[in-house]
Parts: structure tokens; C-alpha cells; sequence
């Protein structure tokens, strides 16, 4: 069996609906180094849902502030992910915000995105969110934020694929 753990993605937005753009991208590579940037929106990305700042703690403020622009973003991403599988329990929403951001930049993603589900077995697939929602509770790290998402997420696979039953 293979021990490595699998690079995972994750994404916030702004929002939940249609219009909803990236806000941060958190991924966490093979070796469990984690990376975290906030994205900084363009005036024309307008939507925003104040439940979803609630939820994720970001406001537009720090966006304005402390984030990137989609651009460097993209570049950022291409030059730490280049060539490699990512993977998403989120696939549909994330790989879309992942395409907004590049579509923004107007450059070409060099990695791709999958989705978590084909890593696991039918079983394992069973036991995911009862997985990470202990592990939630067990670890005690605030939910909805990229960076922390992605550990959950790791750890999630570490428990169901890597650990001896």
C-alpha cells in the first residue's frame, strides 16, 4: 500500500449561489506543508452573501487588505503546483473557483484537480463525513477556513486509508 498522502485543495468563497467568486485557496502538499492565500477580488466580482463572512470569518476589508490578486494567485499556484493532482472533497464548486481565478488572470493552470472520492473505496466513501466530523471535534481548529480545512481533509484520508484496521 502506499503511505504517501495525497495533495489536497480546498476553497472559500464568497458566497454559496450563482455569481459566488474564490476568496482563499488553501492546499496541503504530499509532505503536510500547508499553503494559505487569501484573493483579493476584482471591482467586478461583486456578489457578496454576509452569511458567508460569518461563516468563514473573511471580510471584504481583509480580502482588500491582505489578499492577492487573482493573477498572483495563479502564479502563485502554478509555480507551487505544477504538474501535480490535487484532490477535493468539494470537486464541482472548487474546480470552478480554481477556473474563475485563472479565467481572471488569463493564464493556464499547469495542475489539475480531482475529486477525493477516486482515492477511496466504496466503504471508505461511507465512513468520510463521520470521519472528518470527529476529527472536527477532535482536533478543535475552526471550520471554513482553507488552511485548516485541508489538514482536516488529510488527516480525514490518513485515518481511513492509511491507518491498519
Amino acid at each position: 500500500m502506499d503511505n504517501t498522502l495525497p495533495p489536497i485543495i480546498d476553497l472559500e468563497a464568497s458566497g454559496f449561489g450563482r455569481g459566488s467568486y474564490p476568496i482563499e485557496v488553501g492546499f496541503a502538499l504530499e509532505d503536510r506543508h500547508v499553503h494559505s492565500f487569501l484573493i483579493k477580488p476584482p471591482h467586478h466580482w461583486q456578489h457578496w452573501d454576509d452569511e458567508a463572512e460569518q461563516i468563514h470569518g473573511i471580510s471584504r476589508t481583509m480580502l482588500q487588505q491582505e489578499g492577492l490578486t487573482p493573477r498572483e494567485t495563479a502564479l502563485k499556484l502554478n509555480q507551487l503546483l505544477h504538474g501535480k493532482v490535487l484532490y477535493s472533497d468539494a470537486w464541482s464548486f472548487d474546480s470552478s473557483w480554481i477556473g474563475r481565478i485563472f479565467d481572471e488572470a488569463d493564464l493556464v493552470q499547469r495542475f489539475r484537480i480531482d475529486t477525493i472520492n477516486s482515492l477511496l473505496s466504496p466503504e471508505q466513501m461511507e465512513q468520510w463525513h463521520a470521519t472528518k466530523k470527529s476529527l472536527w471535534h477532535e482536533l478543535g481548529i475552526d471550520r471554513h477556513r482553507a488552511a485548516n480545512d485541508v489538514q482536516v481533509l488529510q488527516e480525514t484520508y490518513q485515518r481511513l486509508c492509511l491507518t491498519p484496521s
